[in-house]
C-alpha cells in the first residue's frame, strides 16, 4: 500500500524522524529500515537488545499518530485508474500496516480498498517474510506462480520473491531491490481483462498476455 498505491511519506518520516531524534538516533538510518514493514520490527533492528514488549508499546503509540495525521495522504499517480482497471481481476492488498491504518491512508487517498485484504492483523511474520503474499495468493483461490506483487520497498520486493511471484518495483526506492520489472509509478502500468478470460499487461508500453487461471 505505502509508496505503490499511497505515498504517505510525508506521514511516515515525520513520525519515524521524530521517534529517532527522541531516541538519540540518525533519522535517515532509521528511515533507511522503515519502509514496508511493521514499526515493531524496525525498532528490534536499531535496539536489538529492548525487550519486544517496549517496541511493541511505542510502535502502537506511532500507530495511533499515523492514523490521526493524514493530511499529505495521496495517491501514488495511476493508482485510481489501476485499482479500477483490477475490478473483475482477481486481486489483494497485502500491506504490512494493520486493518485501521490501511483504511484510513486508503480512503484518505481515494483509492478504492479490495474486498480482499491481508494486513499487519492476519500474519505472524512481517515482510521480508512471504506470508502474507501466501495467504493473499490463497484468499484468492491461486498458487504463487499465478500472482504478480507489485512493490515500493525492499522488504516487501523479497517477501514476494520469497513467495514465488514475480514482482513490479514501483517508485525509485523500488529499484535498488531487484525487482522483476520496475515503473517509475502506477501511471506506467495498464491492465485490461480480455473476453477470453486472459489479461494483458502492458508496462510502460511493453505488453504481457498473463492466462487467467480460474477461466
Amino acid at each position: 500500500m505505502d509508496g505503490t498505491l499511497v505515498d504517505s511519506d510525508a506521514v511516515v518520516e515525520r513520525v519515524w524522524h521524530d521517534w529517532a531524534v527522541s531516541k538519540g538516533l540518525d533519522p535517515a538510518e532509521v528511515l533507511r529500515v522503515a519502509h514496508g514493514r511493521q514499526g515493531h520490527l524496525t525498532m528490534a533492528d536499531v535496539f536489538p537488545d529492548r525487550p519486544m514488549e517496549v517496541n511493541l508499546a511505542e510502535n502502537g503509540a506511532l500507530l495511533a499518530r499515523e492514523k490521526r495525521e493524514l493530511e499529505g495522504v495521496v495517491p501514488v499517480a495511476g493508482a485510481v485508474g489501476f485499482m479500477a482497471a483490477l475490478v473483475g481481476v482477481p486481486h489483494a492488498l497485502v500491506t504490512s500496516a494493520d486493518t485501521g491504518l490501511a483504511t484510513a491512508r486508503m480512503r484518505a487517498a481515494g483509492v478504492r480498498v479490495p474486498d480482499v485484504c491481508v494486513t499487519a492483523d492476519h500474519v505472524s511474520a512481517s515482510k521480508p517474510d512471504p506470508e502474507g503474499f501466501l495467504k493473499g495468493a490463497a484468499e484468492l483461490g491461486l498458487t504463487p506462480g499465478e500472482c504478480v506483487a507489485f512493490e515500493d520497498s525492499g522488504a516487501g520486493i523479497a517477501a514476494a520473491r520469497a513467495a514465488g511471484m514475480p514482482v513490479v518495483g514501483v517508485g525509485a526506492r523500488a529499484a535498488d531491490h531487484g525487482p522483476t520489472a520496475h515503473v517509475a509509478d502506477l501511471s506506467e502500468v495498464t491492465v485490461r481483462a480480455l473476453a477470453d478470460g486472459s489479461v494483458r499487461v502492458a508496462f510502460a508500453g511493453r505488453a504481457a498476455r498473463v492466462e487467467d487461471p480460474t477461466g
